[in-house]
């Protein structure tokens, strides 16, 4: 194919003077933020950690690309935005990704392409992908230095639309399509991920989500074994094995539940006075909490139940919760601790919508499961950089397409010579001060 890079196009005259342009620029990229991410693996060793799980039964000797190299080059391609394997076609000859794969820019040997890429995405076994995934959940225990206290964990599942034939893919009534649910568990305090999970298009019974809560206490415990968890989840996690389960080793939980006629009768003698004061006053909305203690057909025993009450023009709406705390008043239960999982959604909109992890597109489950633990990785890595980035400045809690934008997505011109390789970014980068700052922050401490 002819190389046309070097053709010119016309742009809008600018005082009188023609102004043309071309792709002749020479050694620029596009992407020169990747270094920062680039310090961030550095740091943390996410990928490496993957990477050493990972059976290679190649002959080292004809080995061009390690698994760790091959796993770098996807990782970092998601994090910039890159989140197909046949972009790697294209961005295995650029610079910033050879010299952030640990390769000069230069004289170095071009990047893994795609098909190695699939290769390597389908290579692992069930036992592999079991291993990867509790990796993940070792990852999370790492980045505190120290055993915390106590820690709140959020479960919720996630639509993963499918097009094609995959395996585990269900049609589901509810969103009208063939899909994946994946569930997610977040840190939401640190909005670190704890484990992402492919599983069909179906809602979990509590059988099977207590299988999953099952699995990660054990592994969650081999490193804390004293740390109080709680355990925080919408209306279908209020299930009785998921609340047992909690009951039987100590865990604290939060849950919704659905709203009963024997539900509503508890908690009437709260209701009535403020759907009366709504409609005397014409309020928009009086909001009042109430609480009883409730057993359901299907539970053991009694528990704790928190009513919130609303009533507006529009009726009355009553939102009730589960809990095995309690100390903590209905409101605070409510409005502090419950609603506060909200937050984990917005962490699902980061790995799924920012960083394209619905890009579930292999035939097997075992690659799709391993597609996502790549993008928890890319995720890793954007948070890292994100917490480098000083409190008090406006990208401190900034969304991943944000940080893209503004940290990863710059041009910069790389240069190899004889004894160094120079990073030229644009001097008029308007973050220059910020990407120094949070460089210096990730750089590892001299031995």
């Amino acid at each position: 194919m002819d190389d046309d890079t070097g053709l010119l196009f016309d742009l809008p005259s600018v005082a009188r003077k023609k102004v043309s342009a071309a792709f002749d620029g020479g050694r620029i990229t596009s992407d020169g933020g990747v270094a920062l991410l680039a310090l961030a693996d550095r740091r943390i060793g996410i990928i490496d950690r993957i990477a050493g799980l990972i059976a290679d039964p190649r002959d080292p000797a004809l080995v061009t690309h390690s698994v760790a190299s091959i796993l770098r080059a996807r990782v970092l391609a998601i994090a910039c935005g890159y989140e197909d394997a046949n972009d790697l076609d294209r961005l295995r000859g650029d610079p910033a990704f050879k010299l952030a794969c640990g390769r000069l820019p230069d004289s170095g040997g071009e990047l893994c392409s795609q098909p190695t890429i699939s290769r390597w995405e389908n290579a692992p076994d069930l036992k592999t992908i079991v291993r990867l995934t509790y990796a993940m959940v070792d990852a999370w225990c790492a980045s505190y230095a120290h055993e915390p206290g106590a820690v709140t964990l959020d479960i919720d599942d996630t639509l993963d639309v499918v097009h094609g034939a995959q395996q585990l893919s269900l049609f589901h009534a509810h969103h009208d399509e063939r899909c994946f649910l994946p569930i997610h568990i977040y840190d939401t305090a640190t909005s670190r991920p704890v484990a992402v999970i492919l599983r069909p298009g179906k809602t979990p019974s509590g059988k099977e989500a207590a299988g999953y809560l099952r699995r990660l206490y054990r592994r969650i415990r081999r490193h804390w074994p004293a740390t109080r968890l709680t355990i925080r989840g919408e209306g279908h996690y209020g299930r009785p094995e998921l609340m047992d389960f909690c009951e039987k080793h100590g865990l604290d939980y939060l849950f919704g539940v659905t709203g009963t006629k024997v539900l509503a009768a508890k908690v009437e003698d709260i209701v009535d006075p403020i759907r009366v004061e709504r409609a005397q006053t014409g309020a928009l909305a009086v909001r009042g909490f109430a609480e009883t203690r409730h057993a359901a057909r299907s539970w053991k025993t009694q528990r704790r139940v928190v009513a919130r009450i609303e009533a507006t023009p529009l009726g009355l709406d009553i939102r009730y919760v589960v809990t095995s705390l309690q100390t903590p008043t209905p409101e605070d239960i409510y409005v502090r601790l419950y609603c506060a999982r909200g937050q984990a959604e917005n962490l699902i909109k980061l790995h799924k919508s920012q960083l394209n992890s619905d890009r579930t597109s292999c035939r097997s489950p075992l690659a799709n499961q391993m597609r996502l633990i790549l993008h928890t990785a890319a995720y890793w890595l954007m948070l890292t950089v994100r917490d480098a980035v000083p409190k008090t400045h406006a990208l401190a809690k900034a969304e991943f397409a944000t940080l893209r934008i503004r940290l990863l997505k710059i041009g910069a011109r790389v240069r190899e010579t004889a004894h160094r390789v120079r990073i030229a970014f644009a001097a008029a980068c308007p973050d220059a001060a910020l990407i120094r700052d949070i460089a210096a922050t990730l750089r590892p401490v001299p031995a």
